[in-house]
């Protein structure tokens, strides 16, 4: 099968990623494959390509929004049948037997794996994974526009809980890449009403396209006090700006798995008034089925912009360069549901 290959961490702009044939992955004990049809590029796919997250596995294929059809089962793999359409996440298995995973936490889980870094994920035709950790994937989206949703929209669903900001409330958001615009849509979908701070005026102009009330560049400061925030840009000095931008017992939830240090901050205006500093740390996938149950009812409209599976260099490039509005995605065989 063709894959995109890294075999050494390094800047993306060097083109670590080579096209190679890889032999075709047969699935274990449990496991379903897929012969993907496309994948979304996620700004975590950045994260392990250059090294900000610790090495785990090499060489490796990444990818972890993979969306395709079930074309062979493994012994014992329930739940899916051959034909059928599923995706792929970032969790691919948990322990099942910590507090953590018996207590509804499995995303805290010490014994995590994650698709695309423990394991091969989906910039290759062909991907496994256990078959209690796919997705059955709703009907009315195509490949291409549910990709996202399998790791931009899971996470930005987990972030907006996090923040605590209820129906009817007003959010912030800071950065409008692939997972902010989709919780931009659920969000306006419940009530809420939306701000943005983005430094690239494509973005700002696409959040004001969708229905952001008031959008701002960075650094600039919302008229108005949120009831929370959410981070998506894995920069850690807009830490300070966020805490002060939300209400007293507000909530500042921070979406990425990588983030840059947070500065030294003053207790007051920042952190008093109980206000909270979270994180969101992958997702259980509770949190997935619940997305793409809710994703189907508004029904979320991912922006696509499409790569080939050659061409995964240059969407990493650019959406390291915020050259991406919405999502990246590539399309792995020509077939799309």
């Amino acid at each position: 099968m063709k894959a995109m290959l890294l075999e050494a961490i390094s800047p993306v702009e060097r083109h670590p990623l080579k096209l190679v044939e890889l032999p075709t992955p047969e699935p274990a004990e449990g496991e379903i494959r897929l012969r993907v049809n496309a994948c979304g590029v996620c700004r975590t796919d950045l994260h392990v390509i250059e090294g900000d997250l610790p090495e785990k596995q090499l060489p490796i294929v990444p990818g972890h929004q993979v969306v395709g059809i079930v074309d062979a089962l493994g012994p014992g793999a329930a739940g899916f049948e051959i034909g059928d359409r599923a995706g792929i996440a970032w969790l691919r298995g948990t322990c099942g037997a910590c507090d953590d995973c018996r207590g509804g936490r499995e995303n805290l889980c010490r014994e995590s794996s994650y698709t695309g870094y423990h394991a091969n994920g989906g910039y290759a035709e062909y991907a496994v994974v256990p078959a209690a950790y796919a997705y059955r994937l709703p009907d009315g989206f195509a490949d291409l526009e549910v990709a996202p949703l399998l790791c931009a929209g899971i996470i930005g669903y987990r972030a907006l809980d996090r923040s605590g900001v209820g129906p009817g409330g007003r959010l912030l958001l800071y950065g409008f890449g692939s997972s902010a615009h989709v919780v931009l849509q659920l969000a306006r979908e419940r009530g809420c009403t939306v701000d943005v701070v983005t430094r690239g005026e494509s973005h700002r102009t696409l959040a004001r396209r969708m229905g952001a009330e008031w959008v701002g560049g960075e650094g600039e400061i919302p008229p108005n006090r949120a009831d929370g925030a959410i981070i998506f840009a894995p920069a850690g000095e807009i830490v300070p700006d966020a805490l002060r931008a939300i209400r007293p017992g507000g909530t500042v939830a921070c979406a990425g798995i990588h983030m840059t240090p947070v500065p030294e901050m003053e207790y007051e205006p920042c952190l008093f008034h109980e206000k909270t500093l979270t994180s969101v740390e992958a997702n259980t996938r509770e949190d997935g089925r619940g997305l793409l149950a809710e994703a189907a009812s508004v029904p979320v409209a991912a922006r696509v912009t499409e790569f080939a599976l050659a061409e995964a260099n240059e969407a990493l490039i650019r959406l390291k360069r915020d050259g991406i509005d919405g999502s990246a995605v590539l399309r792995v065989s020509e077939s799309d549901a």
